[in-house]
């Protein structure tokens, strides 16, 4: 009906008419900016409003095929991009093989294979490290031990040589028989000719330990 009463009017009628329909857009576009509350600027009120930013290219980087792509994987056919695009040319293919193969040489069964391997290879990596630790402890455990017998036997001998001076100490002082100091002269001689023969007597039972030692292991060995 318009285009009827455009082509009949007269022509400062069309034209008045003209004017009334850029008023009235005039209007619309003057209400939808007092619409926009957010203060965004255009293209980031479009990117809120799932809209393209851009109606048209602002910068080198729109006319990029990787941002052209990506219009298209947000807004499909209403970004306006040829779909054709967004597939790889032959260049792009050829390129990716290349790439492909310098990064990816092995096949999938022998990445397969590669990592199987590596797994083999540390279970055994752990294995022998636990194993390692292991026999460590037990080294640590008999060390202890060693240690605890050696700490042992050298307290028992220092208490035995204790016990033999008191006892050597105390039979000095019965042969004279009487308290006499320590420090005396006569004291001292006696203890020390005691400790002498005292020596004597250890030295000789050590060596008699030793050889009754030596019997037994040949008894041992001539029983195998």
């Amino acid at each position: 009906k318009t285009s009827a009463v455009v082509g009949d009017a007269e022509p400062s009628t069309v034209a008045e008419f003209v004017d009334e329909e850029d008023e009235e857009h005039e209007r619309r576009q003057f209400y939808e900016s007092r619409r926009n509350k957010s203060r965004l600027n255009g293209q980031h009120r479009n990117v809120v409003l799932e809209r393209k930013p851009y109606e048209q290219s602002e910068s080198w980087v729109h006319n990029t095929l990787k941002y052209q792509r990506s219009l298209f994987g947000r807004y499909g056919l209403a970004s306006g991009v040829n779909p054709r695009i967004c597939f790889p040319t032959a260049e792009e293919l050829a390129e990716k093989k290349e790439y492909n193969r310098v990064a990816y040489p092995l096949t999938i069964d022998e990445m397969r294979s590669q990592i199987e391997t590596a797994k083999r290879e540390k279970a055994e990596r752990i294995r022998q490290r636990e194993e390692d630790v292991a026999a460590k402890l037990s080294r640590l455990e008999k060390w202890s031990q060693e240690f605890r017998d050696r700490v042992a036997k050298a307290e028992a001998e220092a208490q035995a040589a204790k016990d033999r001076r008191e006892r050597l100490v105390e039979e000095v002082r019965r042969h004279f028989g009487f308290k006499l100091d320590t420090k005396d002269e006569r004291f001292k001689e006696l203890l020390a000719q005691k400790e002498k023969e005292d020596k004597k007597i250890q030295k000789e039972a050590r060596k008699k330990a030793r050889e009754e030692k030596v019997i037994a292991k040949l008894l041992a060995k001539s029983n195998e």
